[in-house]
This record gives structure tokens, sequence and C-alpha cells, in this order.
């Protein structure tokens, strides 16, 4: 399956990144897998570049107006890419059937998360050094396994374990999902071609440039429409999805 599945897919994902600041790349992984046919091994791979490529575009307005926190992304950032790195080193032993269990379980996380209302904001507390790097480390490790960007964890991290007020903790948070995936994807250019693999560029680029586009567009919409609204709509497909996948993983395990 492809051709204008792929299109609408790579639309929806920056559609959903644009609405709700966070989480469309979770739709990456099974949208490749499922609309566009690609092995789980591979679409994990390519994730990551499309998920790097698009949170690296959508960092540039957050830099340009000072909402990075640079020391922040060194701290959690340079662990993440270690975290990656070895996380895709790990994967080459994990059967992608076990890979999908996983993101599926993941993606059922986030549905709970983005399901349940909002909390008040509370004031952030940092927390050790140690805390915030060994929360980086374990993010990136999970970006490599599985081919997440980690925007709804790396939020929340930032916010809770680092002190960061919100408007700079999600653009902080789009500069490290850039780094872990660009640290992850660089292993698997490695691991795919004793796996039997090849990137598909093409895809690649197709993705990441309609995201970016989707994402544009997605803001604009996000605006008009109430956000709990939009994150319970999400987090509806969200468990759909998730257990979609679920099943058909524990059925073929099973």
């Amino acid at each position: 399956m492809g051709g204008a599945l792929a299109w609408i897919g790579a639309l929806l994902i920056g559609l959903s990144l644009g609405m709700l600041g966070s989480g469309g790349s979770i739709l990456t992984v099974p949208v490749l897998v499922f609309w566009v046919g690609e092995p789980g091994k591979l679409a994990i791979a390519e994730s990551l570049a499309i998920v790097g490529l698009i949170a690296l575009v959508g960092a540039i307005p957050y830099a340009l107006k000072g909402q990075v926190s640079w020391f922040h992304v060194l701290l959690f950032g340079l662990p993440g890419m270690v975290g990656a790195y070895l996380g895709t080193y790990v994967s080459r032993w994990i059967p992608a059937v076990w890979q999908l269990g996983l993101f599926a379980v993941i993606m059922l996380i986030a549905a709970y998360r983005m399901f349940r209302p909002p909390k008040a904001e509370a004031v952030p507390h940092p927390r050790p050094v140690w805390r915030i790097m060994l929360d980086g480390l374990l993010v990136g490790g999970l970006s490599g396994v599985v081919g997440v960007g980690g925007g709804f964890l790396i939020v929340p991290a930032l916010v809770l374990l680092g002190g960061l007020p919100i408007s700079l903790a999600v653009g902080s948070s789009l500069v490290v999902i850039a780094m872990n995936s660009a640290s992850g994807f660089y292993k698997y250019l490695h691991l795919l071609p004793e796996q039997g693999y090849a990137v598909n560029w093409y895809l690649v680029g197709l993705f990441a440039g309609l995201g970016i586009m989707g994402s544009l567009l997605g803001r604009r919409i996000g605006s008009v429409i109430p956000q709990l609204a939009l994150r319970r709509g999400f987090a509806g497909f969200l468990l759909l999805m998730g257990s979609f996948i679920l099943w058909q993983n524990l059925h073929k395990l099973l």
C-alpha cells in the first residue's frame, strides 16, 4: 500500500503535531507499517529521520524567539543521544514484533496521558543534574528502540525535573527530539544493511516535507478548536490504533 495513503498519512502526522504541539510523531511508525507497507524495522528507522526533520524545522521559530534553554538541551539532549545510539544498537537483537508491541504499549500510555484533563500548572522544582541526565538517557534509549520522538515524555521531564516553564520546555524538547532522532537514525544507517534493508529516502523526504506543511496548517486549525477536545479526540485515536497494533503482534507471538 502507498501512494495517496502515504500523502494522507504524512499530512495527518503534521496536522496533529501542529494542532497539539506534541504527540503527532507517535503516528509515524503505524502509518509507515499499515498504510505504506514498510517492514517494522525499516519503519522505526525511517520514523526517526522523519520525526527528527520535522522537529528540527519546528524548533527554529522557538529558537529565534529565545524560547529554547540551551543549557537544558545539552543537559538532557547529550545523554539522550547516547541513549538513542545504545537503544538502536540493542534493537538489532529485538524482533520487530516485540518492538511494535512495545510501541503499542507506549501509544496506550500516551492516550491515557492525553485523555486526562490537564492539571493546573505546578510550580516547577529543579531536580539534581544527574536525575535530568538519567531521564534524558532513558528517553533517548526508548527513541532508539521504538522510533518515537518522545515529546510527550520530554516536555513533562523538562518541566518537572529541569524546572523549566512550559514556554521554554516545548521549544527545548523539539531540539532534544531532533538530537535523539539524529543519533538513533545514524546508528540505524549502519544496522539496516546487515538486516537486508535500505532507507527509502523518497518516502522520508515526502513524509518530512508534508509533515512540516501539515504542522503549519495544524497550528491554524488548532487555534480555533478547544485544546481539550483535540487532545481527547487524538487520545481516542491512539487508543484504537495502539489496541490494534498490540492485538496484531500478540496474535503473531502466540
